[in-house]
């Protein structure tokens, strides 16, 4: 699964221009490959009992002393790896028509494959340092695809944001991992199974948990560390799709997971944590989400928020796994689906991307429509749809184990309605809105299959993951079971109120934005929308509480370093040089001066030795 793109990656990178016509098929080849691959793998598993799905393939000794290099295929992994290899397969072959005509595509498809290769190596490795370097590489990918438009200025800043940002969760990971290694003495999953009982010491455990949140808070954008996933926006659309859906923001959810022996110790309040991050951002994101016209800001505040749902779910514990982890794959499905359905639509306009420039195109792009159409209907909840019984099932837990956030998540859930709703009106309903010279067309078929593909996911897959607890007790060997299985309730409360509230936030879309006219140039707005627009000031927070003082700390150790420490030393050197310069004058070079010199100073001693005589 990992060799096959990164051998893609290699090959075209490496080959370079004389891959040119052919090198975007191979990419597409080797993700395929991969996938069948991971499907293979699957079936091999579920061949085995119950108690044997936690397979290990050694590969070789790679820190003496430290770590062996291996891999790990068990339930949860082999669930991420069919997600990634089986979406990121669709958004390769999405992108052969949406680069088309991109002069450098052969290298977009070898970082995809590079994106591919080392998310696999991130899930499927035994042990925390093969994660890390799969962790490495994912920000490496990302860097390289966020930036890949280089020669805007706005997609160069935004890779740089995205890898800055990223920085400070790795550094939380890695501090964690020497936690880990300083009082375990390993750092596989396994050994840290056999030897973390439930009486191993609780500050140390939330000392780790905390540290990994941290990291996941990096890679999944989750709060404080979200501000870079809205700039993400400036790479390719399929780029987007591959973040968001498939890979990079879902690592910090199967960190969290994975790491899940260290979360719930009784008393430890990482857990809480956890889930009090995902509720907050899941409230941030769909509020920036209700404000943006970017049609791809506007999916990007979107993930932001489901993530946030994936992270309450994981905060949960055994009972919110399954939930989080079915979220997370369906999420896979039906946010791909929304974002190549916008880079459908991007395609057709001109690569315009204001909501508020296009109308009605729902005529013009029947197949985008009925594609994107379904992934809105998911991705908001609607009955017997993939994300009714996933966010759902979250919210229900939630509820139960955590009022307060499981309530909050349905406030969440009704703002999610009203601006996917907004979205979907102001894009394919209501008057064109478009400029003259724009032409909305549908995309070709190699765009297009991949959409309906994604769509019949986002249609059935909840139900299937989530009905008599299939995922659950698939996920079970890896992740633990609940003490008692839960069942999904078509008319619980919490899932009752949740339905009312997305038809209120639907329905006040319809009559902002579907029934009433739209205008063209966005309005003021109040400071709320202010408020959403600008992130909610997470860059000016930012840049105040950290940047700034990292300037004024930069610049005050520029001035001691300076002024200080170099003036000591220069200071010194220019007394020795000056007094050497001042001694220097009394060597004239004439012997007169020398015996004048001899006679003075011997009268002078003459002198001093009578004065102390008569003393």
């Amino acid at each position: 699964m990992i060799a096959f793109p990164l051998v893609g990656a290699f090959i075209l990178l490496v080959f370079g221009r004389f891959t040119n016509r052919w090198g975007h098929l191979l990419g597409v080849a080797m993700s395929v490959a991969s996938f069948a691959v991971a499907v293979l793998g699957f079936f091999e598993l579920i061949g085995f009992g119950e108690e044997e799905r936690r397979r290990a393939v050694h590969l070789y000794e790679f820190i003496p002393g430290m770590v062996d290099m291996g891999l790990l295929i068990d339930p949860l992994s082999i669930s991420f790896a069919l997600l990634i290899t089986g979406v990121g397969s669709l958004i390769h072959i999405y992108s052969i028509g949406y680069m088309s005509h991109d002069e450098h595509r052969r290298r977009f498809f070898a970082y995809l494959n590079l994106f591919v290769s080392a998310m696999l190596l991130l899930v499927l490795a035994d042990n925390y340092v093969g994660l890390f370097i799969g962790w490495e590489g994912v920000g490496l990918a990302s860097y390289l695809l966020i930036g890949f438009w280089q020669f805007k200025p706005s997609a160069a800043t935004a890779a740089k944001k995205a890898f800055v940002v990223n920085r400070v969760g790795d550094f939380g990971l890695l501090v964690g991992m020497f936690v880990i290694w300083t009082t375990f003495g390993t750092l596989t999953f396994q050994g840290l199974g056999e030897q973390i009982t439930p009486g191993t010491e609780n500050g140390t455990m939330l000392a780790i948990g905390l540290l990994l949140l941290l990291g996941a808070c990096g890679k999944s954008a989750q709060l404080p560390l979200q501000s870079w996933l809205l700039d993400a926006m400036e790479g390719p659309t399929p780029v987007s799709a591959l973040i968001h859906a498939a890979t990079m923001v879902t690592a910090g959810v199967y960190l969290v997971v994975r790491s899940g022996a260290f979360f719930f110790p009784e008393g430890s309040g990482a857990a809480l944590a956890v889930a009090v991050v995902g509720a907050a951002t899941l409230l941030a994101g769909a509020i920036i989400g209700c404000a943006k016209d970017d049609i791809k800001k506007g999916l990007a505040g979107s993930t932001m928020s489901q993530i946030g749902y994936m992270m309450l779910g994981a905060g949960l514990g055994p009972a919110g796994y399954a939930f989080a982890i079915g979220h997370l794959i369906t999420h896979g499905f039906f946010k791909a689906d929304l974002f190549l359905g916008a880079g459908s639509v991007m395609h057709g306009m001109n690569d315009e991307v204001d909501m508020r420039k296009y109308g009605g195109l729902r005529k013009f792009m029947p197949i985008t429509f009925a594609t994107f159409f379904i992934g809105y209907l998911a991705i908001i909840g609607f009955p017997l749809l993939s994300g009714y019984f996933t966010k759902d099932g979250i919210i229900e837990t939630a509820v139960h184990h955590q009022p307060i956030l499981g309530w909050l998540a349905v406030l969440g859930a009704g703002i999610t309605g009203f601006y996917m709703s907004r979205m979907v009106f102001m894009t394919f309903f209501g008057e064109k809105r478009w400029a003259d010279d724009a032409h909305p067309h549908e995309s070709p078929s190699v765009m297009t299959i991949p959409l309906m593909v994604l769509s019949l996911g986002a249609l059935g897959l909840g139900a299937y993951l989530v009905l008599s607890n299939r995922l659950m007790l698939f996920l079970a060997p890896a992740v633990g079971r609940p003490e008692e299985l839960p069942a999904f309730h078509f008319t619980s409360t919490p899932g009752l109120a949740t339905l009312a509230l997305v038809a209120v936030g639907a329905a006040f879309a319809w009559m902002r934005y579907g029934r009433a006219e739209v205008p063209s140039v966005q309005p003021r707005g109040s400071f709320l929308t202010t408020f959403a627009r600008r992130d909610l000031y997470g860059d000016a927070l930012n840049e105040s509480l950290f940047m700034r003082p990292g300037q004024w700390l930069t610049r005050l150790a520029v001035f001691f370093d300076n002024r200080g420490i170099d003036g000591l030393v220069n200071g010194l050197a220019a007394g020795i040089g000056g007094s050497s310069g001042r001694l220097r004058r009394i060597q004239t070079g004439f012997a007169r001066t020398y015996a004048l010199s001899i006679l003075i100073g011997a009268a002078l001693l003459t002198g001093a030795l009578l004065l102390v005589g008569t003393i």
